[in-house]
């Protein structure tokens, strides 16, 4: 392997972590279904959100207020346009189970790896955070008139899903909170804690993947999940325009990725459980695109931060050598004393920029993928500029 792959297998190292789990799980499923009929799935999760929230710092979380306009956008165009891309998506498969299936994705809150992918791309992740809890409460209290409206007759029961939203959301992102609150993690913690969440997501990822059964009634679901993601992320893009680029990545990745897990559990309650089968296909797509897509952002953000230290470097000697050139030496003190000037605003610059990174958990979480949602009985699957 030359040095050139290895620096690109590094920039999307949870990219061939996902994809490599994936096929392992469509490849050895016997062994792995075992796992899931054992409430696998459900230990992962809380596993997953734990070490997700005690890598979060707390300094992050009080900047939360300062982005309320982007964070009601979000849970609005959550609430309204992605319920209806889901459904209009859905017409592209044939009526029946896998249909219905389809339309429950918009309806899903934002996927916890939501959190972790912002975190990759050096977003916002308080913003993330907070787009996650508000977008479960309104799936909560809209799911189901929605559904009722779309599909006359069904119905959703929200005592279940706030139970199962409780054991595998609330109580481990509080836990995994107040222990980084009351206890500051060093350098090694927070490497167990990504190093965790990067195994809990090879596990999550093989076990959806050992529910799925692929066949030929799937191509149109794999095509109707691979249109819901390209267009949701457009959505988000857009919801975040004027903003800077942290908010972009948060809002396009948040808004992009919506949980697998709770859609399918919707479908489940909704439609019977053969309407939950889609949602596996749609999961490993959306986690492919989460890893992938943070990966590139990382390695652009990580692109431009090298550009700009090369540029800080070389303006001093570079300006440096201008003086020299084209003032005399009797002015050459003023012009030495203007340069100096200029090179400390550059460096309280750069310092506040680089202070404004270290609330960004960005470069330490690593990757965290999943869905949110107990599941009883298991998942019935059988099947350039950011």
């Amino acid at each position: 392997m030359t040095w050139r792959h290895r620096e690109v297998l590094g920039e999307y190292r949870e990219l061939a972590v996902v994809a490599v789990a994936a096929v392992l799980g469509l490849t050895v499923q016997s062994p792995l279904l075992w796992v899931v009929h054992h409430q696998g799935i459900d230990v992962l999760l809380v596993v997953l959100v734990f070490s997700t929230a005690i890598g979060i710092e707390p300094g992050s979380l009080r900047r939360l207020t300062a982005s309320w306009r982007q964070l009601f956008l979000a849970l609005v165009v959550g609430a309204s346009l992605l319920p209806a891309l889901s459904w209009l998506v859905s017409t592209m498969v044939a009526p029946g189970a896998l249909r219905n299936g389809i339309t429950t994705i918009g309806l899903a809150p934002c996927e916890i790896a939501s959190i972790a992918t912002t975190a990759i791309a050096a977003g916002d992740v308080a913003l993330a955070g907070g787009v996650l809890i508000g977008s479960t409460m309104v799936t909560v209290l809209v799911a189901g008139p929605i559904l009722a409206f779309e599909s006359p007759g069904t119905s959703v029961n929200p005592g279940h899903l706030i139970f199962n939203l409780l054991v595998i959301v609330a109580i481990p992102l509080a836990a995994g909170l107040t222990v980084r609150l009351l206890t500051p993690l060093p350098a090694p913690g927070e490497a167990v804690a990504s190093t965790t969440s990067t195994l809990a997501v090879a596990g999550l990822v093989a076990l959806v993947a050992a529910e799925v059964h692929p066949s030929r009634n799937y191509l149109a679901v794999l095509l109707a999940a691979l249109v819901i993601v390209v267009a949701s992320a457009i959505v988000g893009r857009i919801t975040a325009l004027g903003s800077g680029q942290r908010t972009i990545k948060t809002l396009l990745l948040t808004t992009s990725m919506r949980d697998f897990a709770i859609a399918a559990a919707l479908a489940t309650d909704a439609f019977g459980p053969a309407a939950a089968a889609p949602l596996g296909v749609y999961g490993i797509t959306v986690l492919i695109w989460g890893t992938g897509s943070a990966g590139f952002m990382r390695a652009r953000h990580a692109e431009r931060g090298r550009t700009s230290r090369a540029s800080e470097a070389g303006e001093p000697e570079e300006a440096g050598d201008h003086q020299q050139a084209d003032h005399p030496d009797d002015h050459g003190g003023e012009h030495v004393g203007h340069e100096h000037a200029d090179h400390d605003r550059g460096d309280d610059d750069h310092q506040a920029q680089q202070a404004d990174d270290d609330l960004d958990v960005g470069g330490r979480l690593g990757s965290h993928v999943a869905g949110i949602v107990v599941f009883d009985p298991p998942l019935p699957f059988r099947l350039a500029d950011w």
